[in-house]
């Protein structure tokens, strides 16, 4: 296993940070390398916003879920699916494009995606922990409102940076599944529930049921408020769209 690899196997999240600041030439590396990432059409259809104020900071703290070491967090990154840009270029040489489509976010959600990605590989090279932030897509008015976020600019993701703690270095990652439940060959394999349980027991802790465990992480991550809300505002984005 080369360095590359047993760093993709080694990285896990990092949400408490040490005082020691990221040096503009590492954040140059990072925001660079986010930008080498393979993209549809070398279009680059997606905006990264490098929030340096720390009073958005402490907002995005309260419009993510209320999860505060987003405003301790040494960088902030928010990758927008940027839809806008080419569509705006398009206008301004007049050749009368058609609106953007639900597609077209989803290859600019994908863009980004892929961007944020190489920025965490970059991060963990430079021994610099990460975080993504799924909420980020909740709160549709506020975060609009919060990032001055046009039309057909969508926040897919964001990251947050820090060199990590002992006890974050220390931490056990957790475990993934097994490569024969996430791996088909060829189609798509439905998985029944047996299979299911075998899939996902490792995450049961010892003593707890696979039964007490999967109601409860069902009603604190699929049926809770925040993702209830982010659904609401994955949906409301989906208007400029139509």
């Amino acid at each position: 296993m080369n360095a590359t690899i047993q760093s993709l196997h080694d990285r896990k999240s990092v949400r408490v940070f040490t005082d020691r600041e990221i040096t503009a030439e590492e954040k140059d590396l990072i925001l660079r390398s986010a930008c080498q990432a393979p993209t549809a059409g070398n279009q680059q259809l997606y905006t990264i916003l490098d929030i340096t104020d720390q009073a958005i900071k402490d907002a995005l703290v309260k419009t993510c879920d209320n999860q505060p070491f987003i405003a301790s967090a040494k960088m902030v990154l928010v990758f927008c699916a940027d839809c806008k840009k080419w569509y705006d270029a398009f206008r301004s040489a007049d050749c009368q494009p058609r609106d953007p489509g639900v597609g077209d976010l989803l290859l600019a959600v994908s863009d980004a995606t892929i961007a944020a990605q190489n920025a965490v590989v970059a991060a963990e090279s430079l021994g610099i922990g990460s975080c993504y932030i799924g909420d980020i897509m909740e709160n549709c008015e506020e975060q609009r409102k919060l990032l001055n976020l046009p039309g057909y600019v969508f926040p897919c993701c964001m990251l947050v940076f820090g060199f990590p703690t002992q006890q974050q270095m220390d931490r056990p990652k957790p475990v993934r599944a097994a490569m024969h439940h996430i791996v088909h060959e060829n189609g798509y394999r439905e998985m029944d529930g047996q299979e299911l349980e075998a899939m996902l027991t490792k995450n049961v802790a010892v003593g707890n049921t696979y039964e007490n465990w999967i109601h409860a992480f069902c009603n604190r991550k699929y049926n809770s408020e925040f993702s209830r809300e982010m659904s609401r505002s994955v949906a409301e984005y989906l208007k400029d769209f139509e």
